[in-house]
């Protein structure tokens, strides 16, 4: 009984030794990877899988497979970039910080499903119980701290092998009202960064996601002032949410600081239920907000990422005195149309919340048509060139399966800029920078099932291919 309980205990040092001194072991050198605004290009239109990562009560009977259809809706409705909201406390030892390894597995199912569909993937440490952002004050900053960066080494360890389709969020909504809490929350944002970067290999140079205070775009303008240092340049984004006018997006009753909106926008302003049209946060107060966060971090070569946004159905049919449900919901594609065009045109990358709405999680339908597409004809009205190439690009490949090497044809392509390999954890095994033309690949590769991704400046197209 001494000599197991020796062994268990030795065997508990060792792995935190492993969390906290991570950056002692030698690593494997890794290319450089692209910098934040190399993929802020590559990035078109965002989406939130919802608290499906987040939601406490799932415990350990979460089965990643249970959304392939899902996951391979949102591809195909048009989005190339998915943001997974993520609990790690609540699947860690909260005194040792060591993770679950379970957990762990069913993150890591999750995230394949969406590089294999081709697709960029945001993970991030969400509302977890608060351990975060509950704590935003100099007496808890030091356990905050040791918190952060063991999970982070963690997860970066685990993940260090993923090219630049994964990226890492150092939090969520962190609340921030004043210049104190800013620089505790920089300091979080630089533990975060730091133990990413110790890890090695292709957390090297990473895209790295930090938040800014309350994740609110005139708190952000007006009290993120620097950037938490990083040993390597040009691979932070800033990230906001958007859900203004607050009492539109997301009231669902009154309050006593303000009523519901249940009209928004140019045109559909009721003119017998005028308590409910909204007063504030319309077209142009929408432009100002954003060219705030544009004018400060994008012109300055900072990429951003709105990683929520949303403006909810509210169901009027017993409400009294009758209101329009018809004008209600032509208010809410106006401003789907509004923020997604006017964010895209400066530059902004999006990334809509959805946890259920839009799509059935379920089977992968689509429950919302309107939005879907007011979100995408809003993108397309504000990126007309890149819809243009996605249209044109077309590629062959054969024979597939292949026993030596495949011929990748890709005469009928506008704007080629690079084609990759990666196997189906999303590592890359082979790329090369070309135009278009016929290339034969795949001679180094071992037999197994690939992806296949060939892209422009805004664009991508992909394919599995098999090697006997």
């Amino acid at each position: 009984m001494k000599n197991r309980f020796l062994n268990k205990t030795l065997t508990k040092v060792l792995l935190l030794v492993l969390v906290f001194m991570g950056s002692s072991f030698p690593t494997t050198t890794h290319a450089q990877l692209p910098t934040a605004r190399q993929m802020a290009k590559k990035l078109t239109l965002g989406w939130n899988l919802g608290n499906m990562l987040e939601a406490v009560w799932m415990g350990k009977t979460y089965k990643a497979t249970t959304y392939q259809r899902t996951i391979d809706s949102v591809k195909l409705a048009g989005f190339n970039t998915v943001r997974l909201p993520v609990a790690w406390f609540y699947h860690s030892d909260t005194v040792t910080n060591v993770i679950d390894p379970v957990w762990f597995a069913h993150v890591k199912e999750m995230v394949d499903l969406c590089i294999n569909d081709s697709m960029y993937v945001l993970m991030n440490t969400h509302w977890d119980n608060g351990w975060l952002d509950a704590h935003i004050n100099v007496k808890d900053s030091a356990l905050v701290n040791a918190r952060q960066r063991a999970h982070w080494t963690q997860i970066a360890n685990y993940f260090k092998d993923y090219d630049e389709h994964l990226m890492f969020a150092s939090a969520n909504e962190p609340p921030v009202s004043n210049a104190t809490q800013m620089s505790i929350l920089l300091s979080y944002h630089k533990t975060f960064i730091n133990a990413v970067r110790a890890t090695g290999g292709n957390n090297s140079s990473r895209t790295l996601i930090v938040q800014g205070p309350s994740t609110d775009i005139d708190k952000t303008y007006s009290l993120m002032n620097t950037m938490p240092k990083d040993q390597i340049s040009g691979r932070l984004m800033v990230e906001v949410h958007y859900y203004t006018p607050s009492q539109f997006c997301l009231l669902n009753s009154d309050a006593d600081w303000g009523k519901m909106f249940y009209y928004w926008g140019q045109g559909n302003h009721s003119t017998t239920d005028t308590i409910r049209n909204a007063t504030w946060g319309e077209e142009s107060d929408m432009d100002k907000t954003l060219n705030k966060i544009k004018t400060k971090f994008i012109d300055n070569g900072i990429p951003v990422i709105i990683g929520e946004y949303g403006a909810f159905r509210k169901n009027l049919s017993n409400v009294s005195p009758p209101s329009s449900q018809e004008l209600h919901n032509a208010s809410i594609l106006s401003w789907y149309k509004y923020f997604v065009k006017s964010a895209t045109q400066k530059g902004l990358i999006t990334y809509c919340w959805d946890t259920g709405g839009i799509f059935n999680f379920t089977t992968g339908q689509v429950k919302d048509k309107d939005v879907l597409s007011s979100i995408k004809q809003a993108y397309n009205e504000a990126m007309p060139t890149a819809v243009n190439n996605v249209v044109d690009a077309k590629f062959k490949i054969y024979p597939n399966p292949f026993q030596t090497t495949f011929t990748l044809n890709a005469d009928n392509m506008t704007g080629v800029k690079w084609v990759e390999i990666t196997d189906l954890v999303g590592k890359m095994v082979e790329s090369d920078n070309f135009q278009s033309g016929i290339h034969t690949l795949g001679s180094a590769l071992k037999p197994g099932v690939y992806i296949v991704r060939v892209s422009g400046s805004n664009w991508s197209k992909s394919a599995k291919v098999i090697k006997r």
